[in-house]
């Protein structure tokens, strides 16, 4: 048998094959990524601290989109023979500028040994055709037709996509069969695109176009992880690449990476065959996949994230007002000054989520830990380790988006959105979509718990039991001493 985690690397690999392929500026992108890698594992004994660096460069997301529920459906049974499940819920029909009509789940593996093998994951982008912001209703009625008559995925694939599931794994024959169709599935069509349809979707959105108006759906880009974002975008831009105009997420500054850093190069004219209205097959071009590349930090706990979350909004309001300030200085200096510049300070202020351990081989001196968790680090109970980020930021994904789309589309933003959230998404899929925050918490209390239960740690237990020990952390001072057995 082939396990799952074998299935979903080989998947992984035999993808960023095929898409090198498909798009050649993407093996320069992994040349690089893969230079700046090495170097800075080189030259930072800490590199490692965010995944080993084999990790990271194994590292990929993809990014596909599909046009029905039901196209959902069977997507989500393919990345389920692969142990990937559908992890939060992104809505890109909202913003002033580049909203474009979709909402996104992130198909990954939860298990931290499973992310730790092969962390892959899948951006997967779902068609709202009943938007009245977007789609009239008799544009609607055409678009569902269109796709009603299509077939992404062979029943075949999707058989052996349960039977994995089922199994945990799939027999050689059975697995290479698969993982071959799986491939085929996401390759860029060859069948003429009809120029007049097309057209006609691209006026409302270069995106509902890209899904709504071929005949078979494709890996949109392929992210590969770097160490160094900042110097990845110079090199590229040496080699002659262009690239977005900037990073989308968090700035570059002294204190922790947290969250998500990505960008991109613009995506390029790639020849495609096209279907006049008189019935002829002419050439042309189209613009629809780019090359992104991500930096990943420290996951964020909701007060992080909100925190974040302001920090970006004043940052929009500040460059509003000063259009000819850098952003990134203007970014960089509001961080600076509310924004937790130690790991320290992200656990103990409950910013961001970490694994927990006990000091191995701390002095016996006959105190008792703390039952806070400011007092369990500053007194050297306890090592905070990172938990990497391994989910999206919708901002930075409509940003990647906006910018390498050739126009904004049309939005009536006088009209109402469809109501959109995690649990109809659910629906959609027909599977739960997990809660990222959820996910961190479980990881984070799972070590916390293990640590105190090795240092004999009763108070602290109950504290964490109660609710209180993170998320109403108080001043310790020195513990008394006689710790008493669990």
């Amino acid at each position: 048998m082939v396990p799952t985690w074998q299935l979903r690397a080989a998947f992984a690999r035999r993808l960023s094959d095929m898409y090198g392929t498909e798009v050649p500026a993407y093996t320069t992108l992994l040349e690089v990524a893969g230079q700046v890698n090495d170097e800075v594992a080189a030259r930072d004994p800490d590199a490692g601290r965010f995944g080993s660096i084999g990790r990271v460069t194994a590292e990929r997301h993809g990014a596909i989109r599909v046009g029905t529920p039901e196209e959902l459906r069977q997507a989500a049974q393919i990345f389920a023979a692969l142990g990937m499940h559908p992890v939060g819920f992104y809505d890109l029909r909202d913003g002033d500028e580049g909203a474009v009509p979709v909402v996104s789940t992130a198909f990954r593996p939860t298990d931290t040994d499973e992310l730790d093998r092969n962390p892959f994951r899948v951006f997967t982008s779902l068609l709202t055709t009943s938007d009245r912001r977007f789609f009239d209703a008799g544009l609607e009625s055409r678009l569902d037709a269109f796709l009603a008559r299509r077939q992404l995925f062979p029943p075949e694939l999707l058989a052996l996509a349960e039977r994995a599931e089922a199994e945990a794994g799939l027999p050689e024959s059975g697995a290479e069969r698969f993982l071959a169709l799986a491939v085929a599935a996401f390759e860029l069509s060859p069948e003429p695109v009809d120029r007049a349809w097309y057209t006609e979707l691209e006026r409302v959105s270069a995106v509902a176009a890209d899904i709504g108006g071929v005949a078979a759906t494709h890996i949109n880009h392929l992210t590969p992880r770097v160490l160094d974002i900042d110097a990845l975008y110079r090199r590229m831009e040496e080699r002659g690449i262009t690239m977005i105009d900037r990073i989308q997420g968090p700035p570059r500054w002294a204190g922790p990476d947290v969250l998500l850093r990505q960008t991109s190069f613009r995506a390029l004219a790639e020849p495609r065959k096209f279907r006049e209205p008189d019935g002829s097959v002419t050439g042309g071009s189209l613009r629809v996949r780019f090359g992104e590349v991500e930096a990943r930090g420290i996951a964020l706990t909701r007060a992080g994230r909100a925190r974040y979350d302001g920090l970006m909004a004043e940052t929009d309001r500040l460059t509003g007002l000063r259009p000819d300030a850098d952003r990134q200085d203007i970014a960089r200096a509001l961080w600076q000054r509310g924004f937790p510049g130690t790991e320290h300070q992200l656990a103990v202020e409950h910013q961001a989520f970490f694994t927990y351990r006990p000091v191995a081989g701390r002095p016996r001196d006959g105190r008792r830990p703390p039952a806070d968790l400011t007092g369990l680090l500053t007194h050297g109970w306890l090592t905070a380790h990172p938990i990497v980020y391994e989910d999206f930021l919708p901002r930075s994904a409509a940003g990647i988006f906006r910018s390498n789309l050739t126009e904004d589309g049309t939005r009536d933003a006088e009209l109402a959105g469809t109501p959109f959230d995690a649990h109809r998404l659910s629906e959609a899929i027909g599977r739960p979509v997990l809660d990222p925050f959820g996910l961190y918490a479980e990881q984070q209390d799972r070590s916390l718990r293990q640590a105190l239960f090795t240092l004999g740690a009763c108070a602290a237990l109950r504290a964490l039991d109660d609710g209180e020990l993170v998320a109403a952390d108080q001043d310790s001072g020195d513990p008394d001493a006689g710790a008493p057995a669990l």
